[in-house]
C-alpha cells in the first residue's frame, strides 16, 4: 500500500501496491485560518519571542559553567535522570570538612610563620603550593592569633575603662580645689547652712528629708537641684548632705554660694558627727586600714586573674567589685542613719549618681507595713540583664556559711533610692548583723563576698524589706549602653549605677543629656573648670 499527496496538498491517493489500482482518492479542502486564530496566534508570538530573546542573552552572559537560567536547569537535571550526575564539587567539600576535623585537634606547629593578612595568605599559596592541610593548619593558626588578639584588647579596654572610672575627673577635681580656696578666702562661702532661723527645719518631721552621702560635689549638686526642681513642694524640702574631711569646705562653698531656695540644705562632714567614733565603727575602721584589703582595692587588678578562663562580662563585673569607693566609710554611712539623724523618723536616701525627675514626696505616704527598708526589687523587669539580679549574682555560695544561711533564688535589691523608715529601724539589730557578716568575710578574707556595701546589706535587711513600684527607681544607666530612652523618661528616679557615669568621658553620650541639663553652665565655678 501507498500514500500520495498531490503538488497542491489538496487530495490524498491510497493504491495498492503494483500502482495500477487505486483503493481510495480523498479531496481535502482548502485550508481555511480565521481571522480569531490568527490574532491569538500573533499575540502568543508576541509574549514568546520576547521571552525567548531575553533567555537566550541570558545564558549567552551566564557561560555554560556558571548558569542558572532554565536552559542550563535542563542540562543540570538531564545528567540526574539519566543516572550520569558530577559530584566531584560536593567530594572536594566533603574532603575539605573531613581535613578541617582533623586540624581541629592538632596543635599548631612551633615556628610555624602566619600570614599577617588574607592577601598575604593568597600570596602564599600560590608560591608555596600548599596542600590542604597546610593551608588548614595555617588558617586555624590565623584564627587562634587573632582570637587571642581581641580577646587582650577587650580585657585592656576593661582596664583603662576600670582606672578612668576610678580617677576624679580634672574638671572635678579643679572644682574642688576652686571652691575650697574660695572657703577660705570668701565669707560668704562660709556662711552658715542652713541659716540659723531655719535649723528647727532639719529635725521637724512634717517636712521631707532626703540624704546624700558623697565626695563629689558636682554630682551632690545634681542630685539637689534635680530633686528641688521635680517636686511639687520644693519649700518642704530638707537635704543634708553628708561628705568627708577634705571635700568639705568646697562642698559647703558651693551650696552657700548657690543655694537651692526655698529648699533647705544642710552640708555636714564626717567629723563632725560625735557618734561615728571607732568604737561604733570598728569594722569599718579596720576595712578602711586592713593592708591585704587596701591591696584588693588598689592593687594590681591583673595579678592572679587567669584570663584565659574568664569571659570579658565576668573581669568586668570583678574589676566593678574593686572600685576603691566599697572601702570609704561615706559609702557605710546608710547603714548607720538611725543614729546619726536620732530626730527623724523616715528619710529618703539618694545615691550621688542618681536623677531625680518627678516628685517624691509620694514616698512618704507609702506603708511599709512595720518595715524598715522601701526599695525596688531588682529580680524582675522588662530588661533581662540589669533586673536578673537574686542573692547568687552577688555571693559565694560554695563557702559554707553562705550556703548554710542564703538562698541563691531569693530576689535581691537595690541601693541608690530608699525610703527608710528610721523609727521601726531603730527596734531592730540591723546594725549588730552588718558588722558582723562584714567580720566574717574578713576573716574569710573577701572569700564570701566581693561587691561593695550591698551583699552585706542584703543579710542584714533581710525580712525588714518592702518591694515598691520599680517606677520609683531606674537601674543600670551606668552600664547597660541599650536602655530603653522612653523608660527614662518615665521613671521617677533613674540611677547611673556602674562605671558610665554621666560626669565621665566614658559616660554613654544618649543618656548624658538627662544628668547635664541639671547642671550650672552659666556658673563661674563651672566654667572656668571646663566641666562637660
Amino acid at each position: 500500500m501507498q500514500l500520495h499527496f498531490s503538488l497542491s496538498m489538496r487530495s490524498l491517493t491510497i493504491s495498492s501496491g503494483n500502482g495500477f489500482i487505486d483503493l481510495m482518492k480523498i479531496k481535502v479542502a482548502a485550508p481555511h485560518i480565521s481571522y480569531r486564530t490568527l490574532f491569538h496566534t500573533i499575540l502568543f508570538l508576541a509574549f514568546l519571542l520576547p521571552f525567548v530573546f531575553i533567555l537566550t542573552a541570558v545564558v549567552t552572559l551566564e557561560g555554560v559553567n556558571n548558569c542558572s537560567s532554565f536552559d542550563c536547569l535542563g542540562r543540570r537535571l538531564g545528567p540526574r535522570f539519566l543516572g550520569r550526575v558530577d559530584d566531584s564539587g560536593q567530594r572536594l567539600v566533603r574532603e575539605f570538612y573531613k581535613v578541617l576535623n582533623q586540624v581541629s585537634t592538632d596543635e599548631i606547629p612551633d615556628g610555624l610563620e602566619l600570614p599577617e593578612s588574607f592577601s598575604e595568605l593568597v600570596s602564599e599559596m600560590k608560591n608555596n603550593k600548599y596542600n590542604v592541610k597546610d593551608f588548614a593548619l595555617i588558617l586555624k593558626g590565623m584564627m587562634e592569633r587573632s582570637d587571642r588578639e581581641i580577646r587582650e584588647s577587650k580585657f585592656a579596654e576593661l582596664m583603662n575603662k576600670h582606672f578612668a572610672a576610678s580617677a576624679i575627673p580634672k574638671g572635678i577635681h579643679c572644682l574642688s580645689l576652686r571652691l575650697t580656696d574660695e572657703y577660705s578666702s570668701n565669707a560668704h562661702a562660709r556662711r552658715q547652712l542652713p541659716s540659723p532661723e531655719l535649723l528647727p527645719l532639719l529635725s521637724n518631721k512634717s517636712y521631707y528629708h532626703f540624704i546624700v552621702s558623697t565626695d563629689n560635689i558636682l554630682a551632690a549638686s545634681v542630685v539637689v537641684t534635680s530633686a528641688v526642681q521635680s517636686s511639687l513642694k520644693p519649700e518642704k524640702i530638707v537635704f543634708h548632705v553628708i561628705t568627708d574631711k577634705k571635700t568639705y569646705a568646697g562642698m559647703h562653698s558651693w551650696f552657700a554660694l548657690n543655694p537651692v531656695s526655698p529648699a533647705v540644705v544642710e552640708v555636714k562632714g564626717v567629723h563632725q558627727f560625735d557618734w561615728l567614733t571607732r568604737e561604733n565603727v570598728p569594722v569599718l575602721e579596720a576595712v578602711e586600714t586592713h593592708n591585704g584589703i587596701r591591696n584588693y582595692y588598689h592593687g594590681n587588678h591583673i595579678a592572679g586573674a587567669n584570663l584565659s578562663e574568664t569571659t570579658p562580662r565576668i573581669f568586668a563585673s570583678k574589676l566593678q567589685a574593686r572600685s576603691p569607693k566599697y572601702i570609704s566609710l561615706l559609702n557605710h554611712l546608710r547603714i548607720y542613719l538611725p543614729e546619726l539623724f536620732p530626730n527623724l523618723d523616715k528619710v529618703v536616701f539618694l545615691d550621688d549618681d542618681v536623677v531625680v525627675q518627678r516628685d517624691l514626696s509620694p514616698l512618704w505616704e507609702i506603708d511599709l507595713g512595720g518595715k524598715v527598708n522601701g526599695a525596688v526589687e531588682t529580680c524582675r523587669g522588662e530588661d533581662e540583664w540589669v533586673m536578673s539580679k537574686r542573692f547568687r549574682n552577688y555571693f559565694n555560695f560554695s563557702h559554707p556559711l553562705i550556703a548554710k544561711n542564703l538562698n541563691p533564688e531569693e530576689c535581691a535589691w537595690a541601693y541608690g533610692m530608699n525610703i527608710f523608715d528610721l523609727r521601726a529601724w531603730r527596734k531592730t539589730n540591723i546594725r549588730d548583723t552588718y558588722h558582723a557578716w562584714l567580720k566574717e568575710n574578713l576573716k574569710s578574707n573577701l572569700t564570701m563576698w566581693k561587691l561593695g556595701t550591698l551583699p552585706p546589706a542584703l543579710i542584714a535587711f533581710k525580712g525588714h524589706v518592702r518591694a515598691i513600684d520599680p517606677s520609683w527607681h531606674m537601674l543600670g544607666l551606668g552600664y547597660q549602653s541599650k536602655t530603653s530612652i522612653e523608660s527614662v523618661k518615665k521613671a521617677a528616679v533613674i540611677h547611673y549605677n556602674g562605671q558610665s557615669k554621666p560626669w565621665l568621658q566614658i559616660g554613654f553620650e544618649h543618656l548624658r543629656p538627662f544628668w547635664t541639663k541639671y547642671v550650672n553652665h552659666s556658673n563661674d565655678f563651672i566654667r572656668n573648670c571646663h566641666i562637660l
